[in-house]
């Protein structure tokens, strides 16, 4: 029994070398391939939405350390007569929304990939803001790296409550294997390319905010 789970944890932590390995060999690759479409939506960006091109904002990683997280932008900074930013629904223009469509707004997390803050495969990192509000089986999502895309993402995306995305999370953690990541991203590209599951419908923009689990 001693020496099965001696074998075991060998295997997994095996594994795990072979997951931070082979996603900062993977982003490296990716972003030197996908350099023309990061010029391309860049300058996109910055003639119909301005300056900065670039999204950034802290998100929780694993063991809740705070890193920045990377996207282009996808709303334009419009306000109303008083200077406040206008609803994020009125500031998500047709090219916002292709980029989410076709999750082009993501690719530049393939540096925070590199840096190590997030692997390919994981809980989706969300706002600083939510560590105080999780119960203690919901915060240990951040027991790993948090991903560009997780099974949360493929099974539903914005369209799950978030009582149902922090189970498919929590089955993530205990569940995670070399062979789960793999299934993982083969499921997120047939996703991406049908475009399910980006919003909740077609009026919200994006998932509701998280205040808790006190039914008040």
């Amino acid at each position: 029994m001693t020496t099965t789970k001696r074998s075991n944890s060998w295997l997994h932590y095996l594994s795990l070398a072979i997951k931070v390995i082979g996603d900062r060999s993977m982003a490296l690759l990716l972003l030197l391939l996908f350099s023309p479409i990061l010029v391309v939506v860049a300058i996109l960006v910055r003639l119909r939405m301005g300056s900065p091109i670039v999204f950034t904002q802290a998100r929780p990683g694993k063991n809740n350390r705070i890193f920045t997280v990377y996207k282009f932008r996808t709303m334009t900074g419009d306000c109303d007569t008083q200077g406040n930013l206008l609803s994020d629904e009125e500031r998500l223009i047709s090219l916002g929304q292709f980029f989410r469509k076709a999750s082009l707004d993501e690719l530049p997390q393939l540096v925070n990939v590199l840096l190590g803050d997030m692997s390919f495969v994981g809980p989706r990192p969300l706002l600083v803001q939510y560590l105080e509000r999780y119960n203690s089986e919901q915060a240990r999502r951040h027991d790993v790296l948090p991903g560009i895309t997780g099974w949360a993402q493929i099974n539903g995306r914005n369209a799950l409550s978030w009582d149902e995305k922090f189970k498919l999370d929590l089955w993530y953690v205990d569940n995670w294997s070399l062979w789960l990541d793999f299934k993982i991203l083969l499921l997120t590209v047939k996703k991406v390319f049908r475009q399910e599951g980006v919003n909740q419908s077609d009026t919200v923009v994006a998932m509701p905010e998280f205040f808790g689990n006190d039914p008040k």
